[in-house]
């Protein structure tokens, strides 16, 4: 019955997240965690935490099953122990609903970061980017968001417990401390709102081009250069003038070096004839088992200006950890290749201004977005290729983890992707413009440049990790004087 429980409780948070969105059900989903863990010893704590993270990640990580099944298990399995511990950490009595905030957040630092660099997918924050909680981000990031639903939850929690023990005299300050941690929840959000978004340092006319085709197949198995001529097609679609034009992520695939290369050429005639700075996806051959994922910047003379390389790269998807022991019980026939690290932030310095650069999966790692902005990022470009999935379930969360970004950094966020979503968010995290999934499309708009930075890029992810370990400990505290009295 509890782990039954916990199983509800951790599909109720899976239900706030994209492509469902409906994003009290995160509050809810915390209440009955929180609930359900009172008064439980440490074994069944475990687990209820266990069953809570399979109940979100099992339909949070779904998309994985178009891979790899036990990739699929073996991602679940972990990221569900992630929060079988953290439940674990809480204490079951007094104590309790300060502590639980504290080790959501905790747990989605340690998502974020492990295994294989992190897997920030199915997090609570991405159910909150379309609500109300959500403009919070701006003062802490996407771990004040985590905070913000354990405070919502472990509060209705409290209430719902003084309601039911109300009978036998329950102290009416519990629920008087309830309605001001909703109260406070609230006034965060307010304030976020509010909070400044950095100074305006002009504007450009940008174009997103989405080439278009066919879903749900893997890279291996479609030719670039099919993919490169629906790419300059969709193109010719652009109405000059226009200053930016963003292309997706690799759809400019090359046989060795990009230099010399006729794709090199190819694009740079391009560039010349919209007379725009043009930012593509490119992918570079280093001998016959290496690449490299970058993107690069093409001046309006076609000349090559700047060049970043794709840091944060997907396990199993453009590399295998350990491959040598995972090609003896796994077909990694898919992946015949690794990608190579990059090195420094994500910035382009173009003759329109330096550009922030977040190539794909890279938009679900804050600290990306944060040194792009630091690194003096004025607009932030999402190149990525979500072509390969054949649900929603990927493009819609990644759409929302741009929402982030842009509430974190004060940016607006352009998002081109070869199928979709190619995107435009502005930088109170508002999508203007999105297309549709699989047709080939052109976004322009005119957007803002901007400078400066929020609160939530200047301190990072420090105060709240700090903020939620003194949460635990204090209640941690609270619960060994109780049993002392």
């Amino acid at each position: 019955m509890l782990s039954a429980a916990g199983v509800g409780a951790g599909v109720l948070v899976a239900a706030s997240l994209p492509p469902f969105g409906w994003w009290p059900l995160a509050m809810v989903g915390a209440a009955v965690l929180v609930g359900v863990l009172r008064e439980r010893p440490w074994r069944r704590r475990v687990l209820i935490g266990l069953a809570a993270g399979l109940g979100m990640f099992g339909p949070g990580l779904w998309w994985i099953l178009d891979f790899s099944g036990p990739g699929y298990v073996a991602a679940t399995v972990v990221e569900a122990a992630i929060v079988a511990l953290a439940t674990v950490a809480v204490p079951p009595g007094r104590g309790r609903l300060l502590a639980f905030p504290g080790a959501l957040v905790l747990a989605g630092a340690v998502a974020g970061h492990w295994p294989f660099g992190g897997v920030p997918l199915a997090g609570i924050p991405l159910g909150q980017a379309a609500g109300p909680l959500a403009p919070a981000a701006r003062l802490g990031g996407h771990l004040l968001l985590t905070a913000m639903v354990g405070v919502a939850g472990a509060s209705l929690a409290a209430l719902a417990e003084w309601a039911r023990d109300r009978r036998r005299r329950a102290r009416p300050e519990t629920a008087v401390g309830a309605l001001a941690a909703l109260a406070a929840v609230v006034g965060v959000a307010i304030v976020g709102a509010a909070a400044a978004i950095g100074t305006t340092r002009g504007a450009l006319r940008v174009a997103a081009v989405q080439g278009g085709g066919e879903r749900g197949l893997r890279a291996i198995s479609v030719d670039s250069e099919i993919v490169l001529v629906a790419q300059m097609a969709a193109t010719a679609g652009v109405h000059p003038p226009v200053d930016l034009v963003v292309w997706p992520e690799d759809v400019v695939d090359v046989d060795g070096r990009l230099a010399g290369s006729d794709e090199e050429r190819r694009v740079a005639e391009v560039a010349r004839a919209t007379g725009a700075v043009l930012v593509a996806g490119i992918i570079e051959d280093v001998g016959t088992d290496r690449f490299r994922n970058a993107a690069v910047a093409w001046a309006p003379d076609g000349s090559q200006v700047a060049r970043y390389d794709k840091v944060r790269r997907v396990p199993f998807g453009e590399y295998i950890p350990f491959r040598s022991l995972v090609d003896r019980v796994a077909d990694i026939s898919a992946v015949p290749r690794d990608a190579l690290e990059g090195r420094g932030p994500g910035i382009l310095r173009t003759p329109v201004g330096p550009l922030g650069v977040m190539i794909s999966y890279e938009v679900f790692f804050a600290d990306r977005a944060r040194a792009a902005v630091r690194a003096g990022g004025q607009l932030l470009l999402v190149p990525t290729n979500a072509s390969s999935f054949t649900t929603s379930q990927v493009p819609t969360q990644e759409l929302a983890a741009a929402r982030l970004r842009a509430l974190e950094t004060g940016r607006t966020v352009v998002q081109a992707a070869p199928t979709g979503f190619t995107a435009v968010v502005d930088p109170r995290g508002r999508v203007v413009a999105r297309s549709d999934l699989g047709p080939p499309a052109v976004i322009e708009r005119e957007v803002t440049r901007r400078g400066g930075q929020t609160l939530a890029t200047r301190l990072g992810d420090g105060p709240a990790t700090g903020a939620a370990a003194l949460a635990l400990v204090i209640g941690a505290a609270r619960y060994l004087r109780s049993k002392e009295t």
